[in-house]
């Protein structure tokens, strides 16, 4: 009988977890495996350097990255925002005490967040946000982003947009002129007052300010700060962290362009 190859058996291993369980933290990988934690690390760095795990900046947990086979992950390009902007989101939150969105441009209009800092005890706003597709009207990200299109890039993911919003979006529609040139005008998007992006068992309801990640003269994304309504209002917050926002935006634009 062929000798098995131990290290790759372990990590395949690893892979079923997370697979089968979701998002897993080192803890639960070495309950559920029975290896110990620096062979996990070891594993998973390796697993994540291939793009088939990323590690969540939120609570360091580990997921399914998008080079893995039939995930529906992420392209290339959207691990290249991850990868420029870890470690700035986290800096953000140390900054401004408040949680943050990374959204990429997924086409047709709309982002989808695919990493996040909230920690539910810290900041009061449901932590499980990646993967979802904030409103490219009524959600901050949605809107900033939407802002940051050309005129010509707007107007054709409109023509897409139209077929497919939900109610809620539909019936906000005719605001859109108003919402951009209130962007325009404060350098910064906000999430429509009440505006729920999701059904949620707990939390309260949230606010946030976000602005588009240009890279060059492309719109590669956006970025937000998110926080419980009912703490700040969103003039306190832009007056306060609106800078340090947009200096995140544009230090992850020039790292993503930078790249090639």
């Amino acid at each position: 009988m062929t000798k098995l190859n131990r290290s790759i058996e372990r990590g395949l291993t690893v892979l079923e977890v997370i697979h089968t369980s979701g998002a897993s933290s080192l803890a639960f990988l070495a309950a559920r495996t029975g290896l110990s934690k620096p062979t996990l690390l070891r594993i998973c760095a390796t697993l994540e350097h291939r793009r088939w795990l990323t590690r969540r900046s939120s609570d360091g947990c580990f997921q399914l990255g998008s080079a893995f086979p039939h995930a529906g992950g992420m392209p290339d390009l959207v691990d290249r925002l991850v990868e420029v902007s870890k470690t700035r989101i986290v800096q953000l939150t140390e900054e401004t005490g408040l949680a943050v969105d990374l959204a990429a441009a997924i086409g047709g209009g709309r982002t989808e967040i695919v990493d996040t800092t909230r920690v539910f005890r810290k900041h009061g706003v449901y932590p499980d946000s990646v993967g979802f597709r904030p409103s490219p009207i009524l959600s901050a990200l949605g809107a900033a982003y939407f802002a940051g299109l050309s005129d010509s890039g707007r107007a054709e993911a409109l023509k897409d947009l139209v077929r497919r919003l939900p109610r809620e979006d539909a019936a906000a529609l005719p605001q859109l002129p108003k919402i951009l040139k209130s962007i325009a005008e404060k350098g910064y998007a906000a999430r429509a007052p009440g505006h729920w992006g999701r059904a949620v068992d707990y939390g309260e309801l949230p606010a946030a300010i976000a602005v588009p990640i240009l890279a060059g003269p492309e719109v590669v994304g956006a970025v937000n700060l998110v926080w419980n309504a009912g703490d700040q209002t969103v003039e306190a917050v832009a007056e306060n962290h609106l800078a340090r926002l947009q200096a995140t935006a544009a230090a992850i634009g020039e790292s993503y362009a930078a790249l090639g």
